[in-house]
C-alpha cells in the first residue's frame, strides 16, 4: 500500500547541457509540482503506513531551499533537469524517509518524471 503527499513551489531555471537555440536553454520559471509517495503496511494498532505530517516535515527544508529560487544556484543542480531534481530530492528525503518509494516532479500541467531511487538510474557510459 502506498500514501503520497504532495508540494508545490514556484523556481526559475535554465537547461545549460541542451543545445544552443533550445527554448529550455533560456532563463525560465515553473510552477513546479512534487508527489512524495511511501510505501509499506498499515500499522496494526495506527492503522496508517505513515503520518502525513511526516511527509511534510521531511519535505519542508528541501522547500525552503527551492521555493522562489533560481534552481541552477542550488548545490547539486547546476543542470536542473526533471529527472536531477527527482534525484536530488530523493538523496534528501530517502534518509528521513526509509519507507519512500517514488518521488514524481512536474514542471508542467503535461510534463514531468517520476524516480524510484538508485536502481532506477542506469549509469551512462
Amino acid at each position: 500500500m502506498e500514501i503520497y503527499k504532495d508540494f508545490t513551489f514556484e523556481a526559475a531555471h535554465r537547461l545549460p547541457a541542451v543545445p544552443e537555440g533550445h527554448k529550455c536553454r533560456r532563463l525560465h520559471g515553473h510552477s513546479f509540482r512534487v508527489r512524495v509517495v511511501v510505501c509499506g503496511s498499515r500499522g496494526e494498532r495506527s492503522g496508517w503506513i505513515q503520518d502525513f505530517a511526516d511527509l511534510k516535515e521531511a519535505f519542508q527544508p528541501l522547500h525552503e531551499q527551492l521555493d522562489h529560487r533560481y534552481l541552477n544556484e542550488v548545490p547539486g543542480l547546476a543542470n536542473p533537469t526533471s529527472e536531477n531534481l527527482a534525484v536530488w530530492i530523493w538523496e534528501r528525503l530517502q534518509p528521513r524517509l526509509p519507507l519512500l518509494s517514488r518521488v514524481e516532479v512536474r514542471e508542467t500541467c503535461t510534463s514531468g518524471c517520476i524516480y524510484r531511487g538508485p536502481a532506477d538510474s542506469p549509469q551512462e557510459a
